[in-house]
């Protein structure tokens, strides 16, 4: 009963869609579903803060990662190179907290926008707080699918597998599957928009 009331809980919060961040110091982005990216594009465009990470890319430049992202052109105009830093070496969430950590520290960062997709983000905020500062704030900018008469929905599947990932992380077992990823070797090439770490 109680996997039930959690799984429950879970699933509501994961579709349910949220009001825009506050400005922050910098976004970050953690790849594995398609519009994260996209999302995390068009906050730094509006100048929701002034540095992005992409974390978990693959080797591509940001031309091609705004390609990919399907941006129009009004929006990819507003975003300079000079402002997104591509995390190349991050192969999960435990890997994405790692890079996204480093990444904050060298700008001396105090908040964060943290963009993933909805049913990833409670996992990935536990990761991320868990090896962040104390003091850094994280502002949660979930991408939830909408469907034509404007519910969000997200699929049941998806959702098991993330709940049962979330509580994997919550004892600690992120930590052996992001030891046996990065045995794994370096990461082959990905595009940003659909590599995974979710």
């Amino acid at each position: 009963m109680a996997l039930g009331a959690g799984f429950a809980w879970f699933a509501a919060e994961a579709g349910h869609a949220r009001p825009p961040p506050p400005a922050s110091d910098g976004i970050v982005v953690l790849t594995g579903g398609a519009g994260r990216v996209e999302l995390a594009l068009r906050l730094l465009a509006e100048r929701r803060a002034p540095r992005l990470l992409v974390s978990g890319t693959g080797r591509g430049d940001l031309a091609d990662i705004i390609a990919a992202a399907n941006l129009a052109a009004s929006v990819s105009a507003q975003v300079s190179p000079g402002q997104v830093t591509l995390g190349r070496d991050a192969r999960s969430t435990r890997g994405n907290a790692r890079e996204t950590a480093d990444w904050v520290a060298a700008h001396g960062m105090g908040s964060l926008i943290v963009v993933t997709s909805g049913y990833h983000m409670r996992r990935a905020l536990w990761e991320l707080r868990r090896t962040l500062p104390p003091t850094v704030v994280l502002h949660p900018a979930p991408l939830v699918p909408h469907l034509p008469d404007g519910q969000d929905q997200v699929p049941l599947r998806l959702l098991a597998a993330e709940y049962a990932k979330w509580l994997g992380a919550m004892v600690g077992l992120s930590a052996w599957v992001a030891r046996e990823e990065e045995a794994a070797g370096p990461a082959t090439h990905v595009p940003a928009a659909t590599r995974g770490s979710g």
